[in-house]
């Protein structure tokens, strides 16, 4: 049997960590390793310990859910936990799995854990496979763009500009959705606008990266990252 995904629960509301601890111990394939009441806790938490699944309410004191997801960048998983619904489409920019709506029931629990498990073994297979190159629809037609050529990408609207060696392309896909299809180890996001291909970038400084002659701005949240990726 494989190891049990480690999970957490942040939520300030114990009543909301008895319930969900317990939905958690029934599935042999979850472990919860750690419960916060608030972000700080879960920020110093994550900071120092590798967790698959976080299960974490949007309104709590000092700081909400949601801007713990935008603190940090590189965040686990997430099954957002809420009696509120006015979120759920924000949610989803920063790669929110589910949204769960409280009180939580056991069977919607269950389908939000196996939404958690089939991005997983999506990620298993992309790993195992060498990506050399993302599909985009550009004027209405698909085409190969070889990731080797992708110099940066920037938001433009509902669009993504792709800046590539040859030339540039306006393709019809969200920054979102590209970075889902980009492999995690060679581009990152380095602003919300903004997604780079690490091997290109020229020079650095603390508030942009130079690629091409091209000065893109590097955002608050991702400048650590960034540094530490830089320095591999």
């Amino acid at each position: 049997m494989k190891e049990p995904k480690k999970c957490i629960i942040v939520d300030d509301e114990p009543a909301a960590h008895y319930v969900l601890a317990n939905y958690i111990k029934q599935n042999p394939q979850l472990e919860l390793v750690f419960q916060g009441y608030n972000g700080i806790e879960a920020m110093d938490y994550l900071r120092e310990n590798p967790v698959d699944l976080m299960f974490l309410d949007i309104n709590m004191p000092e700081i909400s859910g949601m801007e713990l997801l935008k603190i940090i960048p590189t965040h686990p998983k997430t099954i957002l936990t809420t009696a509120y619904s006015e979120y759920a489409l924000e949610s989803y920019d920063y790669g929110v799995i589910d949204y769960l709506l409280k009180p939580i029931y056991f069977p919607r629990f269950l389908k939000a854990v196996d939404r958690f498990f089939a991005t997983e073994s999506v990620k298993a297979k992309t790993e195992e496979t060498v990506v050399n190159s993302v599909s985009v629809k550009v004027d209405g037609y698909f085409m190969d763009i070889e990731l080797d050529q992708l110099l940066f990408a920037q938001s433009f609207g509902n669009y993504v500009k792709l800046h590539t060696t040859k030339r540039t392309y306006l393709a019809s896909i969200t920054t979102s959705e590209l970075e889902k299809c980009l492999p995690e180890k060679n581009f990152m996001r380095i602003h919300k606008s903004y997604i780079v291909a690490l091997d290109k970038i020229e020079a650095t400084d603390k508030d942009f990266v130079i690629i091409k002659n091209e000065k893109l701005p590097v955002g608050i949240t991702y400048k650590r990252e960034l540094s530490d990726r830089i320095k591999k």
